[in-house]
């Protein structure tokens, strides 16, 4: 007599039925399309939590420049100008400077400058 095993394929099917919660139609109670959903699911996750670091690179960038425009910069400038001024600042940090601390944000604009024509 054969063993079927049913408990820990039960288990396993229902597994990947709770994974697939909140999907559409056969998605949520097929096993076979639930399965493939889920897969695929978790492989845009995977993938996109590496890309989200790039949007937020992007972000930053945009509002860097946007901020340095008044001052006749523009971002790529103002990047060179940081680099030889020898200012380690991240991106992110330069973001954020130029939302909440503009006086900061300004100075620091200046320096680059200064830098830059002298």
């Amino acid at each position: 007599m054969r063993t079927k095993n049913s408990p820990q394929t039960r288990k396993r099917r229902k597994k990947w039925l709770k994974l697939s919660k909140g999907s559409f139609g056969k998605r949520k109670n097929a096993f076979k399309i639930a399965h493939e959903n889920v897969m695929k699911a978790l492989a845009y996750a995977y993938r996109d939590r590496r890309k989200r670091k790039g949007d937020f690179r992007k972000l930053w960038i945009m509002r860097i420049n946007a901020a340095v425009r008044p001052y006749g910069l523009n971002y790529s400038k103002f990047i060179g100008g940081l680099h030889k001024s020898g200012i380690d600042l991240s991106r992110k940090m330069l973001a954020e400077m130029s939302i909440r601390d503009p006086d900061g944000f300004k100075s620091v604009v200046e320096t680059v400058q200064e830098k830059m024509n002298g």
